[in-house]
């Protein structure tokens, strides 16, 4: 499994959580990183993306400014720090990575498992 993500959970609203993703990537430091979502019923989501190096992130208009996208690249690690939670934000959360760096938009090919985010009200 190339990609793991965790830390998924129910939380109430205004809330917080961290979900983690474990890459098993020799070349980690060399690929932009992406987090989406899948809510029931609706189409996967881009969240938040975060740039080889670091250097640059994006989001997605609904969680800019509660979200926070990071990496450690000695861990070949990815985190998305989510506050102030809100229920539409309940969803299955995938972490994936292209092999590109500084594309934060461009398609990603690799996917992980999913790891679940209940928001209650």
């Amino acid at each position: 499994v190339q990609l793991q993500a965790s830390g998924g959970g129910l939380v109430q609203a205004g809330g917080s959580l961290r979900l983690s993703c474990a890459a098993s990537i020799r070349t980690f430091s060399y690929y932009d990183m992406g987090w989406f979502r899948q809510a029931p019923g609706k189409e996967r989501e881009f969240v938040a993306a975060i740039s080889c190096f670091g250097s640059s992130t994006n989001y997605s208009e609904s969680v800019k400014g509660r979200f926070a996208v990071s990496r450690d690249n000695a861990k070949n690690t990815v985190y998305l720090q989510m506050n102030s939670l809100k229920p539409e934000d309940t969803a299955v959360y995938y972490c994936a990575y292209h092999m590109r760096c500084g594309f934060l938009r461009d398609r990603y090919n690799y996917w992980g498992q999913g790891t679940q985010v209940t928001v209650s009200s």
